[in-house]
Parts: C-alpha cells; structure tokens; sequence
C-alpha cells in the first residue's frame, strides 16, 4: 500500500491538555493507521513554526491561567485558523479551547478574554461547577458519550448549530438550553473530556472523512483483514465503554 500522509496538528498540548484530552490524539493516530493511511502528527505549542500541511485540528481543555498563557500566540494564528475552517479542514475543540473559538470569555472574576469567532457563542463564568458524565443525541452521530467539568456557561447565539442536545444526563452549555457544543463547517466544539474519541467513533470516522477529502478529495480506506478485523475489536470495545459510561451516576 501507497503511504497517503494526513497531518493531524495538536495545538497547545503543553497548557492545554488536561483530563485526558491527549487521548483524541492518539485514537486518530491508530484509526488513521487502520484505514490505511500515515498519520503525521504535529505538537503546536506557542512560538513553535506552524507545519506545512494541515489537514486536522485537534484542541484540548485547559484551565483559565492556560487560556492567557496561549493567548499572544493564538491570536497570531488567527487568520490561519479561520481560514482553514472556511477551506472545511476538521477541527475538534474540546472546553477550554472551544470557549476560545467563540466570541470571547468572561472568567468569574470580570476579565475578559476575546476568542477568534469561529463559533458564534460566548461564554461567562459562574459559581456554580458542572461536573459529571453527559449523554447527549446528535441527528449526525446519534448518542455520543463524554464527561464535562467546566464552571464556564456557553451560550449560543441565534442560528448557531449546536454540537447535540442533552435531554437528561447532564448541563451541557449551559444547564439552561439543553444545548452543549457547537458546529460549523467541520468544526466541532464540546464540552466533553473523556477522552471523547475513544467512546465515540462515529465522531472520530467524521473528522477523519473530512481530513482525507481535505487532502486527497475522498476517503478512501486501504485496509488488510488484519486492520478491518482490529478495527471491529476496537469499535466493540468503545460500545462496552459507551454502556457503562451511560449508567453511571453524575
């Protein structure tokens, strides 16, 4: 088989990777290898050069002290970014830098930190904590799985697509709307830790259909048994995480 290279760029690993968001990284590393492409995987931390492909995004949380520590940097690569959200590459921000993909974020304290707009959504700090397993449904990816730990409440503005719905387990945004996350193009922002990835495959199949149509106009899985039969082992296992995730307790 012919090496067909998808770079997948995590950014700000270094302050903004807590509750085991690295862990996105690492399932779309080994899915891409199993669909049989190289996955080249870039580490983008403040002042580091920006990498000559891009075909994915992928962001963690981080707590407000690593949001005005990347800050300077972010906003440097603004432009880049939205640019590369309009030419459709994926991108998955989890909490922290889904917050700064909105509009701005006000901390509990009155400071506010402006974001780059890609989502049309702000965020403020408030006392109370939301912390626990979420379930929410997606029309795209049906029920999807994760774990939210955030005190900041999101809120969308008209028109917004949100990522999913919560209709019991959890707040979501805002533990007001029963929203949580939100969509544009091919960018995804969530609330979810977990790491979200390995329970929920549908969402990592997504991001990985749009890096490869982004680079090679199509996805086109090369795979041996070995990797179709791996691949199956992989799905069956994250839908046994998926069910004792679901019935666990907040």
């Amino acid at each position: 088989m012919s090496a067909r290279p998808i770079d997948v760029m995590s950014i700000y690993p270094k302050d903004m990777n807590i509750y085991g968001d690295w862990g996105n990284v690492l399932t779309i590393k080994r899915r891409l290898a199993l669909y049989g492409y190289e996955p080249v995987i870039h580490a983008y931390n403040q002042g580091d050069p920006w990498p000559e492909h891009v075909d994915m995004i992928l962001g963690g949380g981080g707590q407000d002290s690593g949001q005005e520590k990347i800050a300077d940097d972010f906003f440097k690569r603004a432009d880049t970014l939205r640019a590369l959200a309009q030419q459709d590459v994926p991108m998955l921000m989890i909490c922290g830098m889904y917050q700064l993909f909105g509009e701005y974020f006000e901390t509990i304290d009155g400071t506010k930190l402006d974001g780059i707009g890609i989502f049309g959504v702000y965020t403020e700090g408030r006392e109370k904590r939301m912390i626990g397993n979420l379930l929410e449904h997606s029309d795209q990816f049906g029920d999807v799985i994760g774990y939210e730990n955030h005190s900041g409440q999101t809120f969308l503005r008209d028109g917004v697509t949100p990522f999913g719905h919560v209709d019991h387990e959890g707040c979501g945004n805002n533990g007001e709307d029963h929203s949580e996350g939100a969509r544009v193009r091919n960018v995804i922002g969530t609330y979810m830790h977990g790491p979200l990835l390995p329970k929920n495959p549908k969402v990592s199949d997504f991001l990985i259909n749009a890096a490869a149509t982004h680079r090679y106009g199509q996805f086109q899985p090369q795979q041996s048994d070995a990797q179709k039969a791996e691949l199956a082992h992989i799905d069956a296992l994250a839908a046994s995480a998926r069910r004792v995730a679901a019935t666990r307790p907040r």
